[in-house]
């Protein structure tokens, strides 16, 4: 319920629901159900105890088959009225757990569930490692990368595939000999960038999926990695080790090697650069007092904001839609044999909400869809 209400909380509402204090409520809400036809409905009224013009009469339907949609497509239609903008309550996290993992074999695969943890899905099916994911921006398809072995050589090569998430079939998007990994979508779907390793240093291309034609995007001695695209195109997060450490750099993707400018210079290196929706910054993770903690950063390398501390070792941070929370995966050692890794969420001011993993393998890599 704790969860629920930071979600819902709003300028001049509340947070307290203790009956001593319902006339602080602001919004109130009526529902009712009733049948028309064949078909279920929620019948909501809205009111704001604060705003007389206020006032909204409008009607959900609902499924027998799934309370659990029902009820956040209620909370979604609530909140977009107060709002004013699309909620996450219809939101999906897909991320990476080893829960099928022995002893003598590693597994990760790729899951999904609810934004809340609730409703967990198996996505693939390999038996091996499945890494990085990157989800498309219609939320159908899923990028993610696949070790594998090669025969002959006896060495692993590190394939890109992308999921079909309805008809749950993969399909090879890239196996060059090396490193084919850290792929994300652009706008529009029908473009990728993703991290090579054909000419021997790691760099970074923009490739067509219909065609397979590649552009090379980076173009430099250094290991360049882990891209991030701004919505409007017109700037590209990565990682690069040019100063040393690995930091984060950005560039114009449409002009090759202009304009590259170092923007993080916190911790010993960091990692997982990471848009906000609008993009006017920037999360990722960096290696601060022997551990990993989240930052964001302003696109233009000022306002740095360290988001966690004293929280385990926590990476990968991912924006919801909205770009009001973060999901992050945090690895907490109890002991020397045991360790835990689970998915959280915070809102973007580091405010911790919860874990909405708990008991699942270590999970790692989330990436927040719409």
């Amino acid at each position: 319920f704790g969860f629920y209400r930071t979600l819902f909380k709003v300028k001049g509402s509340s947070s307290s629901h203790t009956s001593g204090e319902l006339a602080q409520v602001r919004f109130v809400t009526r529902v009712g159900f009733e049948m028309e036809g064949k078909n279920k409905v929620v019948n909501i009224s809205l009111t704001d105890s604060l705003d007389n013009n206020f006032s909204y009469d409008f009607k959900v339907a609902i499924s027998n088959k799934n309370k659990r949609f029902n009820a956040h497509s209620v909370a979604n239609n609530i909140y977009e009225k107060i709002i004013g903008k699309k909620s996450i309550f219809l939101s999906k996290i897909i991320f990476v757990s080893d829960k099928l993992s022995s002893r003598k074999n590693v597994i990760k695969e790729l899951y999904q569930s609810d934004f809340d943890g609730g409703n967990v899905k198996r996505l693939t099916r390999h038996r091996g490692l499945v890494i990085s994911p990157a989800i498309s921006h219609d939320g159908k398809r899923v990028l993610y990368s696949l070790i594998s072995s090669i025969k002959r050589s006896k060495k692993r090569n590190i394939n890109l595939r992308m999921l079909n998430i309805a008809t749950n079939k993969s399909s090879l998007i890239s196996a060059r000999r090396g490193i084919n990994s850290g792929a994300v979508f652009l706008a529009g779907d029908k473009n990728i960038l993703l991290t090579l390793s054909i000419v021997g240093n790691t760099e970074i291309y923009k490739m067509n999926l219909k065609t397979k034609k590649l552009i090379r995007i980076t173009k430099n001695y250094a290991q360049d990695v882990d891209p991030s695209m701004r919505a409007d195109g017109e700037r590209m997060a990565f990682l690069s080790n040019r100063s040393g450490p690995a930091m984060i750099y950005t560039l114009d993707p449409r002009h090759t090697e202009k304009n590259v400018r170092r923007i993080s210079y916190v911790g010993k290196f960091n990692a997982t650069p990471r848009f906000s929706p609008e993009g006017s910054e920037i999360a990722f993770s960096s290696w601060v007092d022997n551990r990993f903690d989240i930052f964001r950063i302003g696109v233009d390398g000022t306002n740095l904001v360290r988001l966690t501390k004293d929280f385990g070792s926590n990476e990968d941070p991912t924006y919801s839609p909205d770009g009001e929370f973060i999901a992050f995966s945090s690895q907490r050692v109890l002991s020397k044999k045991r360790v835990l890794q689970d998915v959280y969420i915070m809102d973007r001011e580091g405010t911790i909400l919860g874990n909405i993993t708990s008991h699942f393998g270590k999970c790692i890599t989330p990436r927040w869809s719409k």
